[in-house]
C-alpha cells in the first residue's frame, strides 16, 4: 500500500492536531491525541509512525519515552552585507518570499511586514557592517531571525533618549511611537511586529525580551548576567501557518478611529527592577513616560501582584486628573490591585477589566 493512500485513509483532524500540539507536549503528544479523538494508543501510534515516516515529525528515544518534533523542511541561515545599498524589500523577495510557497497569505503578508520591518531597523540604526537572517519552516509554524553585530538595541536607545540603563529602553520600546529619527520611521515597526507574531523575541546585551500572543499577552524578561556586554542584537519570530488574523486587523486594533496609531498596550512588570516591588511615585513616573502621546493605555498587570498606594495614585489619580484625554485602562490585575486602585481613585467601586 503506498504511502499516499495510507495518509489519505487518516482522519486529517487527528493528523493537524498532531503537528499542532508536538511542540508542547513532545512526549506526550500520543496520550494527548487519544484523549482528544478517543482513539486508542495503537491508532495514535500508526498516525505517529506515518508522520514520521513523510518527514513531518523527527522521533527519538525507545518506545516508552519517545520523543516526537516538527521536522524542518526549511532550514536556511545567510548573511548579508550592510551599506547604502541594501533593500530590504529586495533580501525579502529573493532569499525569504520563495521559502513560503504554499503558506497562506494572511502569513505570508505579516511575515513580510515583521521582516523588512526588522531588517530595515538593523540597516538604518545597529552601525553591523552585516546582519544574519534565518528562516525555518515545519508544517505548523514559520520562524525568522534578524540578527547583527551593531551597538545594540537597548544601548542604544537608552543612549539616544538619555535613559538610565537598558532597562528603561525596554519599558520605553514596548510603549511604541519611539525613534529618535522621526523623519525616517514611526517607531511603529516593533511595536506592531511583535503583535502580529505568536512569538517575539529579542535578545541584546544582558536583556531577553519576549512577548507571546494570546489571552493575556504573556511578557516574559530575562537577564543573562554572564553576557551584559555581548555585541549586536538578535531578533526571533515565529508564527503559526494557521493563524488567522492579517496585518489589518492587527493595525486596526490599535488605531483610534482615523487618526492613526493612539493606542499602547504596556507590560507594567517591564518598569519592576529584579529584587524591588512597584511603590513609589518615581517608579510610576518613569511608566507614565510619553503616555500623553496616546489617546488610550492598556496597563497590563500580568506577572505583578501588587502595587504600594504612592505607585497607583501617581498613575490613577494624579495622572489621570492632570490628561482627562488619555484614559488609562488597567487589565490582568490581581483582586489586591484592584482595591488599591480603587482606593486612589477614592471609589470601593472597581470596573476594571480582567
Amino acid at each position: 500500500m503506498s504511502s499516499q493512500l495510507r495518509r489519505s485513509r487518516q482522519n486529517p483532524l487527528v493528523r493537524d492536531f498532531i503537528l499542532r500540539n508536538v511542540r508542547t507536549a513532545p512526549e506526550g503528544i500520543g496520550a494527548l491525541a487519544a484523549k482528544k479523538f478517543e482513539l486508542s494508543r495503537t491508532a495514535i501510534a500508526r498516525y505517529l509512525g506515518r508522520l514520521v515516516e513523510e518527514g513531518l515529525l523527527s522521533a527519538e528515544g525507545n518506545t516508552k519515552a519517545r520523543r516526537y518534533a516538527l521536522k524542518q523542511s526549511v532550514d536556511e541561515a545567510f548573511s548579508i552585507k550592510i551599506n547604502a545599498h541594501v533593500e530590504e524589500d529586495v533580501v525579502w523577495r529573493h532569499r525569504i518570499l520563495p521559502f513560503l510557497d504554499g503558506v497562506l497569505r494572511n502569513v505570508v503578508d505579516i511575515c513580510q511586514y515583521g521582516f523588512t520591518e526588522m531588517l530595515n531597523n538593523a540597516i538604518d540604526h545597529s552601525a553591523s557592517a552585516t546582519a544574519t537572517i534565518g528562516i525555518e519552516v515545519t508544517y505548523a509554524d514559520v520562524t525568522m531571525m534578524v540578527a547583527d553585530k551593531g551597538v545594540g538595541i537597548f544601548n542604544k536607545i537608552q543612549r539616544d533618549f538619555q535613559l538610565a540603563d537598558p532597562r528603561s529602553a525596554l519599558l520605553e520600546l514596548s510603549k511604541g511611537k519611539l525613534t529618535s529619527d522621526r523623519k525616517r520611521h514611526a517607531g511603529e515597526g516593533i511595536f506592531f511586529t511583535s503583535r502580529m507574531f505568536d512569538e517575539y523575541s529579542i535578545l541584546s546585551g544582558g536583556l531577553y525580551y519576549s512577548r507571546k500572543r494570546g489571552d493575556g499577552a504573556e511578557w516574559l524578561i530575562e537577564t543573562e548576567e554572564s553576557k551584559p556586554d555581548k555585541k549586536g542584537t538578535a531578533i526571533f519570530m515565529r508564527i503559526s501557518t494557521a493563524a488567522e488574523w492579517t496585518t489589518r486587523t492587527v493595525f486596526e486594533s490599535y488605531q483610534g478611529g482615523d487618526i492613526g496609531f493612539r493606542k499602547t498596550h504596556v507590560p507594567v512588570a517591564l518598569g519592576r527592577y529584579p529584587g524591588e516591588q512597584l511603590v513609589s511615585r518615581s517608579q510610576a513616573k518613569r511608566l507614565l513616560s510619553r503616555f500623553d502621546q496616546f489617546s488610550e493605555v492598556m496597563l497590563d498587570f500580568q506577572g505583578v501582584e501588587e502595587i504600594g498606594q504612592p505607585f497607583a495614585d501617581e498613575i490613577f489619580r494624579v495622572f489621570a486628573l492632570s490628561h482627562p484625554g488619555t484614559p488609562i485602562y488597567a487589565i490582568g490585575t490581581s483582586p489586591e490591585i484592584d482595591r488599591m486602585i480603587a482606593h486612589v481613585r477614592g471609589s470601593g467601586e472597581v470596573s476594571q477589566d480582567h
